[in-house]
């Protein structure tokens, strides 16, 4: 079959479907390094533009859904583009996405949850093998962000980085490691928590791994080089750009450009929809605020909280990260009339960001009480809450999924604009 990449127009498309928080991290990595890139959606691969790129990244976020957004239509996309010579570079959950139990581009699985160390975050040491992709590399330290874990590879895959050791400031749920390591014991803990936690299981186990599926290239990595302010990561993807795309570019030297990040550049003249969005950022604010003073979370970096085990943190710091980018954007003069949106988009935010307050009190007491974890809780009134905000879900769902994906479709549209110059 000819091979397509002989026709491209363009570099990179990385993937927005599900990726949330996720999305917004590697957007500003890439952009922090100048690198070539449009954001493309499900639809957008249904409809066959994948022909006009080098590549497709796709970030981090919960695979299962991923595939879900991309329908059997989207997932034959992506498997003939990259079996005709297309590129696929996925972290995390867009690696998971290209497993045997996703797409299906490289003969591996992920570990059952039961297999794994399913909580555990921060950085770790790698052993690299030699590969284009660590030139200039400073040192193998990386970040994993509670990551999905590789089964048995099969044939004509190659391992590209194995885990080390967890640095002292990692995490493994909500235990410091490096604490646990001089003082505790984790296989009393791990019998108290019911899951694996001892970060040394997952040492020599692949990190980075590459493989073909017929003529296109596939990195899966589970390790995050579009961690914020990571200089070692930001290394890492413009050689990952070099390694995937064709036509010869190179891309060595970069002027930086502002990270999109919580920085306001330009003055305007405030929109009543910007107005509208401060007064949610706010809101979703003081819901953050309450959990940093009843000790249930903290900021680890700019982007990600560490929360006690019990609650969903995660969930409440995606919240909070999306409404904060739709703001900056909107004050940046990016608002192509969505006030529509937003006036919707008050109505049901503000009273999930009251019952999710309320929530979080109990379950800070719950916490005082024994022993509860982000599923299970033996309080009705937490369980009732839980359920209507969240639903039963251990990935997203409930009223917190509706209101994520509006928001989401606000800020996708605000930075495709900036982005892609529609």
């Amino acid at each position: 079959m000819k091979n397509r990449m002989r026709h491209a127009k363009k570099d990179a498309a990385l993937l927005w479907d599900e990726s949330f928080l996720w999305g917004v991290m590697a957007f500003a990595a890439l952009k922090k390094q100048d690198l070539p890139f449009e954001l493309i959606r499900a639809d957008d691969v249904r409809a066959g533009c994948l022909d006009d790129y080098s590549f497709i990244f796709v970030p981090g976020g919960w695979s299962s859904n991923k595939l879900k957004a991309l329908g059997d239509e989207g997932i034959e996309a992506i498997r003939g583009f990259v079996k005709d010579g297309g590129g696929y570079l996925g972290f995390c959950g867009g690696a998971g996405l290209a497993t045997s139990d996703g797409l299906g581009l490289l003969d591996v699985r992920r570990k059952p949850t039961t297999e794994r160390v399913p909580s555990f975050s921060g950085r770790i040491r790698c052993k690299t093998q030699k590969h284009d992709i660590w030139t200039g590399m400073p040192d193998s330290i990386f970040h994993a962000w509670w990551p999905p874990q590789f089964g048995d590879l099969g044939k004509g895959i190659s391992v590209l980085a194995r885990y080390g050791k967890a640095l002292p400031d990692s995490f493994s749920s909500d235990l410091n490691t490096g604490d646990v390591s001089r003082a505790g014991n984790w296989i009393e803990l791990e019998q108290l928590y019911k899951i694996n936690l001892d970060p040394s299981r997952i040492a020599g186990e692949p990190a980075v791994i590459e493989g073909r599926y017929g003529e296109g290239k596939v990195i899966l990595s589970l390790v995050h080089f579009d961690t914020i302010d990571d200089g070692s990561g930001g290394i890492i993807l413009r050689n990952l750009w070099n390694h995937l795309l064709t036509g010869g570019r190179s891309f060595k030297k970069y002027d930086t450009p502002h990270c999109i990040l919580k920085q306001h550049s330009k003055a305007h003249e405030p929109s009543l929809s910007f107005a509208i969005a401060s007064e949610l950022e706010s809101a979703a604010s003081d819901l953050i605020d309450l959990g940093i003073r009843n000790f249930l979370w903290f900021w680890r970096n700019p982007l990600l909280l560490q929360w006690r085990r019990g609650v969903r943190g995660l969930e409440y710091c995606t919240l909070y990260v999306m409404i904060g980018q739709m703001t900056m954007l909107m004050q940046d003069g990016l608002d192509p009339e969505i006030g529509k949106n937003l006036h919707g988009l008050r109505k049901k935010l503000l009273p999930f960001l009251r019952k999710a307050k309320e929530l979080l009190v109990r379950e800070r007491i719950a916490l005082q009480q024994g022993h509860i974890t982000y599923e299970r809780c033996d309080d009705a009134t937490i369980q009732t809450l839980r359920e209507d905000l969240f639903s039963k879900s251990k990935s997203y769902g409930g009223r917190f999924k509706e209101l994520l994906d509006e928001i989401d479709i606000i800020v996708y549209r605000l930075l495709d604009c900036q982005v892609n110059h529609r």
